[in-house]
């Protein structure tokens, strides 16, 4: 080790340091240190199942009633060393002491507490350490043998809940006197299952009956299954939803109008099972209850309404306001309900939802009730309906502070300040204003190895309408309980990042319709972007790498053109005059050896990212995204993810102008608008995820497709709408902008580095598996590339061909590591390259060079897919 390295290493690694001392401390302290004798600390409980494994067996852990203290760090319980490292002096008192409220927690209370158990002489102690070891921990979980055999029971009657009725639970044991530890052992044995044999129901009602037959063909109960009682309950699901989507108020409510009936008599394993709804043992018949009064209240306290509050109405619906600060307009067309229908709890659910996604009230009342009749009788058919609704502050003012983490921006931070505005115009819209900063610091383009200040800076105003902005009436086109919204968007930011910087301004309107829970459309008109690029002179001090490489060829073309190098060092020539004489002398090109082409190739790479990278771009665009998910949602367990984007830019524009710019040393001249080149492209995105669950484990598959199609001012994508490889949510064994395409690309990889391109296909495949509830582990493989749309002849070889693209993808696999603290998900991935593409023949496959202590280092926030 050298002096410097040696002199810096306490500084460099005390953290590390650190955290291994206190590890070991953790460890030097017995888990059983406050395990009295005669005791047993639980430490595993263990399942074997004796004849076959059920896709349920996993949720048979839930029953036992001992669980071992929760291991959090390197797979020990934390929380137990914690509680461990406390004075036993001190544990029953502050045992007793965390069992009030944090308000009672105070010296007062220890006193009382000391004096109770006989401690005088630690009155007034605030054993502040002792009560922070005891909030941080735990209790050690001793063995309680009552309790296993308790457990067996519940295992048992869960086995018979899902239909094996005939299983069996024994236990053992495991103790260690020595050590005072114990483990206990489950042998289930499943045994054969009981099946439904015939399948019946009995439904008086004539209407029900009939409303239940017309979907019979979604009902969740055949013949010939298991009868496991999980199903049986989500039947019962399916019927309320049916019966009360078409009018039977509150059916079922008491949860015992609908219930199964299974006649064992005969066999335990062949069972007829029968449906049964029934309103009351008299079988009186259901009625179908429509909507009667709606009243929508806004007032500061819910006992001002009614008294204080004067009565409007529009069609159909009565509105009780304090003042005229919200128009009634506004207010009718979050009520999805209308009177004199039929009863639809999913409607009254989506009218409240409605009221609190407006960002503008909160709800002091949602009742539906049944009118009274004649008398305190219960009119069962006509439901009266009723929101009262309180407003938000006029201003919200929100103060943030974000961490994150990127490949290219490494560590950086995120301040924000954002402010709400609410109902400007009288109609519930809100205007956003933020102002936020990104600042972080990335692979500096002159040297690859330090790091120079990266940052963004940004200003946004959204103003948002719970309506969409049209000249006409779209309720008949657009139902009210799709409930679109509009936002016009303005915004405008500064940026540094990869060496020149970026000013950039953009604008839109934008429409949202959300048809249910999981599709949603939106359509975005004049989404407008102007990009500007900042020290465009100073392209090859940033990026040194195409600098060398324009070097290279500036000497070779100097021997065969001297009198250029003349002109070029006395300053009569610019770099981009050679740069252009190069490209176009035909007769210097017909006299380069292979050697000489591949860098004449290569420097006709660095001109284009040179002109793309310093392009100043306006996009005027139509965007269309279309979002099916199921993510999230207890009805869909394998959730299926799919989100479509269609985006068509600058046919507007083109109708307008026909000037044009000079162009760039290797891009044509283009029209355009105030002196910037507008961009023409047809883009669309299609990002598909398959979620499986295979009990606590996860499998996801996901697919994503991209293309872009340049034409008329465009003959390539911007940059900005370009696709690249790499990255934390990418393919993991390249880092952005790491030297993964495009395509099979031979290009020098100084120049590739920077090569973006318009075709992007990416598969990627990961199983999840939890150790605990906070920790999570991962493999994964993923496998991709860019290509160009078609072929330019420009010597890059990144054209795609049906033919050879599956032989030009990357393919990178590796392990990763997710930690779950509160909301947020600390996500290490460790990746190693498997297939490289961009290598000679014969050396693409990396195995033979297989470094496993030197993988690609991924570390983000949240799940990649």
């Amino acid at each position: 080790m050298s002096c410097k390295h040696f002199k810096n290493s306490p500084q460099k690694y005390y953290k590390i340091i650190s955290l291994a001392t206190f590890v070991g401390l953790l460890y030097a302290c017995s888990t059983t240190k406050k395990v009295p004798n005669g005791e047993y600390l639980l430490t595993k409980n263990n399942f074997e199942f004796e004849d076959k494994k059920e896709f349920f067996d996993d949720e048979l852990k839930g029953y036992v009633q001992q669980k071992p203290n929760k291991k959090q760090l390197l797979f020990m319980p934390l929380s137990l060393g914690f509680y461990n490292m406390a004075n036993p002096k001190y544990d029953t008192i502050l045992n007793e002491y965390m069992t009030y409220p944090s308000e009672m927690r105070n010296q007062k209370l220890r006193d009382s507490l000391f004096i109770k158990y006989n401690m005088k002489s630690s009155v007034g102690k605030s054993l502040f350490l002792d009560r922070l070891l005891h909030s941080w921990g735990s209790l050690p979980v001793i063995l309680d043998q009552t309790r296993t055999a308790k457990s067996a029971e519940s295992i048992d009657k869960r086995l018979t809940y899902r239909g094996f009725w005939d299983g069996q639970v024994t236990f053992k044991h495991d103790l260690d006197s020595t050590a005072k530890k114990a483990a206990v052992t489950y042998f289930i044995k499943h045994n054969d299952p009981t099946y439904i044999k015939d399948y019946y129901f009995n439904i008086p009602d004539p209407g029900i009956k009939s409303l239940y037959m017309q979907k019979l063909d979604k009902s969740l109960i055949r013949s010939g299954q298991i009868l496991d009682q999980t199903v049986l309950e989500k039947e019962v699901t399916r019927i309320n939803e049916l019966m009360r989507e078409k009018g039977y108020y509150r059916f079922n409510n008491s949860n015992e109008e609908i219930f199964f009936v299974a006649d064992s008599l005969k066999s335990r394993k062949q069972v007829p099972l029968t449906l049964e709804i029934h309103r009351d043992s008299a079988d009186h018949p259901y009625k179908v209850a429509t909507i009667g009064n709606i009243d929508v209240a806004i007032v500061d306290e819910a006992g001002d309404y009614p008294k204080n509050t004067i009565k409007d109405s529009l069609r159909r619906i009565r509105f009780h306001k304090m003042n005229n600060n919200y128009k009634t307009s506004s207010l009718w067309r979050a009520v999805i309900v209308d009177h004199k229908q039929i009863y639809d709890q999913k409607k009254l659910d989506l009218t409240k939802r409605n009221f609190l996604a407006m960002n503008n009230f909160s709800i002091l009342k949602a009742r539906d009730s049944l009118r009274r009749g004649g008398g305190i009788s219960p009119n069962d058919s006509i439901i009266d309906v009723l929101y009262i609704l309180k407003p938000l502050p006029k201003y919200e003012l929100k103060l943030g502070t974000d961490i994150n983490y990127s490949q290219i921006l490494n560590l950086g931070v995120s301040p924000s300040v954002d402010l709400t505005t609410r109902n400007v115009f009288k109609g519930a819209e809100n205007l956003s204003t933020s102002l936020s900063g990104t600042f972080g610091s990335i692979r500096s383009t002159k040297d690859i190895s330090n790091r120079v200040l990266a940052y963004e800076i940004s200003a946004q105003a959204s103003l948002n309408f719970p309506r969409l902005l049209l000249p006409f009436d779209y309720y008949k086109l657009l139902p009210k309980r799709y409930t679109p919204t509009s936002s016009i968007l303005l915004g405008a930011s500064i940026q540094n990042n990869i060496g020149l910087g970026r000013v950039n301004f953009n604008t839109g309107l934008n429409y949202q319709a959300n048809v249910n829970d999981q599709v949603s459309h939106r359509l975005t008109l004049f989404n407008t972007q102007v990009s500007l690029t900042k020290n465009k002179d100073a392209y090859y001090d940033y990026f040194v790498n195409d600098d060398k490489v324009r070097s290279e060829i500036f000497d070779n073309y100097f021997v065969h053109s001297p009198e250029t190098e003349t002109k070029y060092k006395s300053g009569a020539l610019s770099i981009d005059n050679v740069s252009r004489m190069i490209v176009e002398d035909k007769e210097y090109y017909a006299t380069l050896n292979q050697q000489g082409v591949d860098l004449f190739t290569a420097f006709r790479g660095t001109l284009v990212n040179k002109d793309r990278q310093t392009q100043d771009i306006l996009i005027s665009s139509m965007l269309y995204n279309f979002v099916y998910s199921e993510i999230g949602k207890k009805d869909y367990p394998n959730a299926f993810y799919f989100n479509g984007k269609l985006e068509l830019a600058g046919n507007i524009l083109s109708i307008f102008n026909q000037k044009r710019d000079e162009g760039g040393i290797v891009t044509n001249p283009q029209r355009t608008i105030f002196g910037i080149p507008y961009a023409q492209f047809v883009k669309f995105d299609i990002d598909t995820r398959k979620y499986f669950k295979f009990g606590n484990q996860t499998l996801v598959l996901r697919q994503f497709i991209g293309v872009g199609i340049p034409y008329g001012n465009s003959k390539n994508m911007p940059v900005i709408k370009s696709y690249f490889n790499g990255g934390s949510n990418d393919i993991r064994a390249w880092v952005a902008f790491g030297g993964l395409g495009p395509s099979d690309s031979q290009v020098d990889e100084r120049v590739r580095t920077y090569m973006t391109d318009n075709i992007k296909l990416t598969t990627n495949i990961e199983y999840r598996v939890p150790f605990s509830d906070m920790y999570e582990g991962a493999i994964f493989t993923d496998i991709g590339n860019t290509w160009s749309v078609r072929s330019y002849n420009d010597g890059f070889g990144d054209e795609f061909k049906f033919n050879k693209f599956l032989g030009q993808m990357g393919i990178g696999s590796g392990f990763g590591l997710r930690v779950n603290v509160a909301y947020i998900t600390f996500r290490l991935d460790l990746a190693y390259k498997i297939y490289d593409p961009n290598k000679p023949d014969g050396d693409k496959w990396r195995f033979k060079n297989f470094q496993p202590f030197k993988p690609t280092l991924n570390i983000a926030f949240g799940y990649p897919f």
